[in-house]
C-alpha cells in the first residue's frame, strides 16, 4: 500500500472519531481502512490503536506517531499548493544573458518595467559581450545579436539590431568628417573583438572588403568602446539604440548613413529542454511586446 495514502487514512480516523467515517471521505471500506492502519503498524512493528468492541483510542507510540503524520502531510500540502501557485502566477528567479551595451542601455531600464509587472519574480540579469552556453552556465534565456549558430536552442526573432557610426564633435572636428568607406583609412576606427571576421567595420557595398580599416583599439566590451568615442578618440560602429541618448545630446554625431550594413537579426534563446514556467512565459511574451 502507499504509505502516504496510509498516513492519511490513520489521521482521518483519528481525527473523524471512526473507521467508518474516514472510510466514506476516501471513498473506501472499512475494512480497507483498518488495512491501511495494520500496513502502518507492521511498517513500524508496534501497535497504534488500541481496539475495543465499541471504540479505538491511540496507544503512546500512535499519539506520537500521528503528530508526526500531520506535519508531514502538511509540509507535502504546502509544497503542492506552491507549485500549483507557480505553475499559475509567475515567480521566482529568471536569469536572463545579453550584451553589455544593450543591456545597459536598453535591456536594464526595461526589466524594471517587467518586475513592476510581476511583483514576485526577481531578475538575475548577467551583461556579458561572450557568447555563454545558455544550458552549461543555467541561464533561462538570452538576448543573442548576430547571426545563429545551427543549435538545439529555441530561437524566437525580435526587430533587427541596426547600427550607426558615429564620432564626438570634437573628434570630427580634429580628423574631418568621412564621406565615403574609403575614408575611413584615415581614421581611428574602435572595433569590438567579439565581432565576426565577416562583420567588422564592413560598410554597404564593400564586398571584398577593401575598406576595412585597421584599428588601433580592439575590445571585448562594447561599453568600453563608446566612451573612447566619447573621449574623442575614434569612431564607434555600434546598435543605435544604444548610442540614441548621446546622439539626441550631441555627444555624438552619426557619419556615413548612406553605407550603413544591414540591420543584424536579435533572437530570444532558451532551452528547448527547459520547463515553461510562467515566469519564463511572461518575459518571452513581454520581450516580443517590446521588440517585435
Amino acid at each position: 500500500m502507499d504509505k502516504l495514502r496510509s498516513m492519511e487514512v490513520l489521521v482521518a480516523a483519528v481525527d473523524l472519531g471512526s473507521f467508518t467515517a474516514a472510510a466514506d471521505r476516501f471513498g473506501i471500506s472499512a475494512v480497507m481502512v483498518g488495512k491501511h492502519v495494520r500496513e502502518l503498524e507492521q511498517r513500524l512493528g508496534a501497535a497504534l490503536l488500541t481496539r475495543t468492541t465499541r471504540r479505538h483510542s491511540l496507544t503512546e507510540i500512535g499519539r506520537q506517531y500521528v503528530e508526526q503524520c500531520r506535519a508531514i502531510l502538511a509540509q507535502i500540502h504546502a509544497a503542492e499548493s506552491l507549485a500549483e501557485t507557480m505553475r499559475i502566477a509567475p515567480r521566482g528567479v529568471l536569469k536572463v544573458s545579453c550584451a553589455v551595451s544593450f543591456g545597459m542601455e536598453w535591456l536594464g531600464p526595461m526589466i524594471a518595467d517587467y518586475l513592476e509587472q510581476y511583483p514576485e519574480v526577481s531578475v538575475d540579469l548577467n551583461l556579458n559581450d561572450r557568447a555563454i552556453d545558455i544550458v552549461e552556465e543555467g541561464f533561462d534565456i538570452a538576448v543573442r545579436i548576430g547571426t545563429l549558430e545551427d543549435s538545439s536552442l529555441v530561437a524566437r526573432p525580435l526587430r533587427p539590431y541596426g547600427v550607426v557610426i558615429c564620432g564626438s564633435p570634437a573628434y570630427l572636428a580634429r580628423r574631418g568628417t568621412p564621406q565615403v568607406p574609403a575614408d575611413l583609412a584615415q581614421h581611428e576606427c574602435l572595433e569590438f573583438s567579439g565581432w565576426t571576421p565577416g562583420s567588422r567595420w564592413r560598410l554597404k557595398g564593400d564586398r571584398d572588403g577593401r575598406h576595412v580599416p585597421l584599428s588601433r583599439l580592439r575590445a571585448n566590451n562594447s561599453y568600453a568602446l563608446k566612451q573612447a568615442a566619447l573621449s574623442g578618440f575614434g569612431l564607434v560602429m555600434q546598435a543605435e539604440v544604444v548610442l540614441a541618448q548621446d546622439i539626441a545630446a550631441g555627444r555624438l554625431v552619426r557619419v556615413l548613413d548612406d553605407y550603413l550594413p544591414a540591420p543584424r537579426p536579435m533572437h530570444l534563446l532558451y532551452s528547448r529542454d527547459r520547463q515553461q514556467t510562467p515566469k519564463l512565459t511572461s518575459f518571452i511574451d513581454f520581450m516580443l511586446s517590446r521588440f517585435k
